[in-house]
């Protein structure tokens, strides 16, 4: 009897067990694509039960006890724990671990796990520019990235951008350079939605690439095809509108009218406008210029899978933007198309091929140039009315008071006619081969070829007598051919020895050449005086009817580079790089340079003294130093050419030739950079945060500067001459990197991710031999310099007149040294200028250092939060401590106004900051820190809101994802700086910071969507 209630009570508890167990079925898929991930593992947490999702992400366990937990991982993927309960089929949305140490990191020619990185590495993913929707790459470096600042030229439609690694360290070009996919490239010309990864080397890891990596190196990996997964659609398209993101406070008619008569008053002259108070608020010029939700639109869709031996990606994108200012006269249209193939044509051969093709078209106005539209918006009077009584575009009138080169920027838009297309094709073609295990010969040739077309017509129009009256109508047209290839043969060789010594060895050669030509002429008299018919084929004038130019190049690189990398057991970390150049840019004697770089690190966490901590999950300590060089330079300075212009005499009449042009120097060589970095890379509180911290120095040694003075014996003093090229200048940055960064998931509906980064850069020239000790560039007004490259200062700063407030009665001026030598004698209310050296006189003795157009400090704070299926991401950078001159207002009598003056000294006590209203002559139109302001600002760059919209609810459409968002890009700057944009510059490293009014940033709303099919 007791034994059967044993076999009853056994029974009953089989049979309750057997109750509460499930067969459960479910998906894997990737959070941001929906795909499925094939080989996801699955298993029952402290059980022994598990499996591995199929090619589309599928899974299967049978027999589950209710109550389990499942655990689903997948490498690169964060780790997801989902309770079983009576739903027998469930979905499991993996979020790709940026944090992951096992992540692979491109380093250049290789990669290496992010563990193992010993250089100033950092990354930017695919996630992060689907959030940030640039339209342009070089956006989404500013403010995710530490050591990088991003300034643009222009906010126009297809706008230039300049981006500097850890400062500003050459007099010549200090952009970096990018690599796409293994070959060199413009990064300004991609799809942002073709990039799968950016990887920036900042430090001495980038010698691996010698004489193009003094500047830094952008290595861009696009997408790619998965295995084993069916074909998938992923189509995103965003429409939108663009506004001005600022307006400059100009005075209104009243207002205007108010300080002219005030300043003939001050000078004893009659009111021109004895109804001041009568004439309301007049024209708002920038009104009238700057369009009202101007459109934007973008449509991208890529297509990706493969098999077990091929995978592939193609995509298509289109973009078209409208400008601000101009209408239908400006615009930025691209058009791109890519394809990428990888294929294994044997266990041991792999294939792979990448193609892009871009197209662009662009229309221009001319801006941030004294005359430009935006100049003239703001310093046309406002009691001009933008249209006359019959309708037509009213003129300026033609008297000095106005202005001589002030005219309607209404019609100057209407007369502007021009259009600038560009087709390139650009990839790489590559081969794999396994020679034995652990051993790969890689080969890969990557090309670019681009042609481009471009055509203004100058429209026959008269202004009123002003300087950019058009007396006769010409077409000028130009045709443009640029070629490259490069050519990579390189072995891979990895070896570990009794599990604890670790090698990897890469060597090779590169071959790259360059070469291209140009085209331009200029035909007069175009039929109609009409746009419809401005082709040089069509002109009709006679008398220099036809003007044209040309040139080509051909330049070539040989190189020879080796990498060897070396760990015990992960925790001692050894790298060692030499690269070998040589360049037809040099003589013979120079042609050649060597490269070498060391990097090592130490992986603190993983030694055994250091134990289990809590707390600092990984820490890594990594040092770099290391030499390149930088031939981004004018080809041909050891040769001397004839390629100056001189007019000769010839039977008494004047007659254009050819003369000798710069000044030979054979002695010209590298610029080189010595790159020194120490870092510590730490993870705490379970990897939830991650810190990096970076102390540089940048060394930039015999940087090239032009027209040094010498003899005029060797003919420089000749017409169409130049005087020679030398290494004659060192520069030097150094400063300090850190970057922070917290992610967690608090629940399974909630996560967070929230990155800070900062850079603390010191810019100092250390050397110039050039005669004067200094160079100089930029302009303020029509020809005074501002700017300077000189021993001691910041490269770049601004040289000028220090001012001290405002003269507040006579006996301050009397009291003063005397600034007649500035033009003037000073009266009460003018600007008073500081005797800098002291001998009593203020005259260009005292001229000095007014301000310094590089950052002390940029950041950025970057956040993105996850509630069930909404999402939410803001992106913001801060520079501060950067200066720039205020250089868009016209000293001319009937010349707008910012509302500042509306602050003027108009008696003793009233002012100390704004000078007097006159028209008599002053010396405060004098180039000085007066015009010179803090640019600091901090921007939001980007605010989003998304929703990913539930699979189910599309039925059997093939919708796998569907996520839906509104956002707004340039969405406010917080700043003291009066002009457009405080971020902005020329992208000159001497003068770059001198602003004609420069073309805002838009601020742009969307509405898009991304969906996968």
């Amino acid at each position: 009897m007791k034994s059967n209630i044993f076999l009853i009570a056994f029974i009953l508890i089989s049979s309750f067990c057997h109750a509460q167990n499930h067969d459960i079925s479910g998906t894997v898929t990737e959070a941001q694509t929906g795909l499925g991930l094939p080989g996801a593992n699955v298993s029952i947490k402290n059980g022994t039960q598990q499996t591995t999702a199929d090619i589309d992400g599928n899974f299967t366990l049978a027999k589950v006890p209710s109550g389990s937990t499942l655990v689903i991982s997948y490498i690169g993927f964060v780790t997801k724990e989902v309770a079983v309960n009576s739903n027998s089929s469930i979905s499991v949305r993996l979020e790709s671990d940026q944090q992951s140490l096992d992540e692979v990191v491109v380093i250049g020619y290789g990669s290496q796990k992010k563990k193992e990185v010993t250089g100033a590495v950092s990354t930017i993913s695919s996630q992060t520019l689907e959030t940030l929707k640039p339209i342009k790459v070089e956006q989404a470096l500013q403010g995710t990235i530490s050591g990088v600042n991003v300034t643009s030229q222009s906010g126009a439609p297809g706008g230039a951008l300049d981006i500097r690694i850890r400062g500003i360290a050459t007099n010549g070009n200090n952009a970096p350079t990018a690599i796409i996919d293994g070959y060199v490239g413009d990064l300004s010309l991609l799809n942002p939605n073709d990039i799968e990864t950016i990887t920036v080397l900042k430090d001495a890891q980038a010698a691996i690439y010698g004489t193009i990596g003094a500047n830094g190196v952008i290595l861009i990996t696009t997408k790619k095809g998965k295995r084993n997964s069916k074909a998938t659609v992923s189509y995103n398209v965003y429409s939108g509108f663009q506004e001005t993101s600022r307006k400059l406070p100009t005075l209104n008619a009243t207002e205007f009218a108010s300080y002219i008569n005030e300043a003939y008053a001050n000078n004893g002259n009659a009111l021109p406008f004895p109804n001041a108070t009568g004439l309301g608020k007049g024209t708002d010029w920038q009104d009238q210029v700057f369009g009202k939700s101007v459109p934007i639109v973008n449509h991208d869709i890529n297509i990706s899978g493969g098999s077990e031996k091929i995978s592939y990606s193609i995509s298509g994108s289109h973009l078209d933007q409208e400008g601000l200012v101009g209408g239908n006269k400006s615009g930025f249209l691209r058009n791109t198309a890519r394809m990428s193939i990888n294929a294994d044509i044997t266990d041991k051969l792999k294939v792979n091929a990448n193609a892009i093709y871009t197209f662009f078209d662009r229309k221009t106005l001319n801006e941030n140039v004294l005359g430009s539209v935006l100049f003239n918006a703001l310093n046309i009077a406002p009691t001009l009315n933008p249209y006359d009584t019959n309708g037509a575009l009213t003129l300026v009138p033609n008297e000095a008071v106005y202005g001589s080169e002030i005219i309607n920027p209404l019609a100057q838009i209407e007369n502007t006619y021009n259009s600038y297309n560009y087709k390139k094709l650009n990839g790489t073609f590559g081969l794999e081969y396994e020679i034995v295990n652990g051993l790969k010969l890689n080969s890969r040739m990557g090309f670019n070829t681009s042609n481009s077309e471009g055509k203004s017509f100058a429209k026959q129009i008269d202004y009123g007598g002003k300087i950019y009256n058009v007396p006769r109508s010409s077409v000028t047209q130009n045709t443009v051919n640029d070629n490259n290839y490069s050519f990579d043969l390189f072995l891979d060789y990895k070896k570990s020895i009794a599990e604890s010594h670790n090698f990897a060895l890469t060597v090779g050669t590169t071959i790259f050449k360059e070469w291209g030509n140009g085209l331009g002429a200029t035909g007069y008299d175009v039929p109609n005086n009409s746009w419809e018919f401005a082709d040089i084929s069509l002109t009709t004038g006679t008398l220099n009817a036809k003007q044209n130019s040309s040139y080509n190049y051909d330049e070539r690189r040989l190189s020879y580079f080796g990498r060897l990398q070396y760990d015990f057991k992960g925790k001692y970390l050894l790298s060692a790089i030499l690269r070998r150049d040589s360049s037809t840019k040099f003589g013979p004697e120079y042609s050649v340079a060597y490269f070498p770089s060391f990097t090592a690190g130490w992986v603190v966490s993983d030694e055994g003294f250091y134990g289990e901590s809590s707390l600092v999950n990984f820490f890594k300590i990594r040092a770099s130093y290391g030499t390149l060089g930088n031939d981004q330079i004018d080809p041909n300075q050891y040769l001397g050419i004839l390629n100056g212009e001189a007019t000769y005499v010839f039977d008494g009449n004047l007659t254009a030739g050819t003369a000798a042009g710069a000044s030979q120097n054979p002695f010209v060589k590298w610029e080189e950079s010595k790159k020194f970095d120490v870092g510590v890379d730490l993870n705490l509180f379970k990897d939830k945060v991650s810190i990096v911290a970076d102390y540089f120095v940048d060394t930039r040694a015999d940087l090239l500067i032009k027209e040094i003075p010498v003899s005029t014996i060797i003919g420089i003093g000749a017409p169409g001459a130049k005087a020679p090229t030398l290494n004659a200048g060192d520069v030097k940055n150094y400063g300090y990197e850190f970057a922070i960064g917290y992610k967690d998931n608090v629940s399974e509906n909630f996560s967070f991710d929230i990155n800070y980064n900062v850079t603390f850069i010191k810019n100092k020239v250390t050397r110039v031999e050039n005669g004067t000790g200094f160079v100089e560039g930029g302009n303020f007004g029509l020809s005074t310099r501002t700017s300077r490259m000189e021993v001691g200062m910041p490269l770049g700063y601004f040289y000028g007149y220090q001012t001290d407030g405002i003269f507040q009665n006579q006996a301050e001026v009397d009291a003063h040294p005397s600034q007649l030598a500035l033009g003037a004698e000073a009266k009460p209310g003018d600007l008073r200028f500081v005797d800098v050296n002291g001998d009593g006189i203020i005259n260009a003795n005292d001229r000095t250092n007014i301000g310094d157009p590089i950052p002390a400090a940029t950041m950025g704070f970057n956040l993105t939060l996850k509630y069930k299926n909404f999402d939410f991401s803001a992106y913001t950078f801060a520079s501060i401590g950067n200066d720039m001159v205020r250089n868009y207002e016209r000293d001319v009598q009937y010349g707008n106004k910012l509302n500042y003056v509306l602050d003027r000294w108009t008696g003793e006590g009233t002012s100390n900051s704004v000078p007097r209203a006159t028209i008599g002559a002053t010396s405060n139109k004098v180039f000085s820190s007066y015009y010179v302001e803090d640019a600091s600002y901090v921007r939001i760059q980007n605010v989003q809101i998304g929703y990913n919209m539930a699979p189910d609810l599309f039925g059997n459409s093939g919708i796998s994802k569907a996520r839906i968002y509104v956002g707004v890009n340039n969405l406010y700057t917080f700043t003291k700086y009066m002009g457009y944009d405080p971020g902005a510059s020329s992208g000159a490293p001497i003068g770059g910071g001198v602003d004609y009014g420069f073309y805002p940033i838009p601020r742009t709303f969307l509405l898009g969507a991304n969906i996968n099919f």
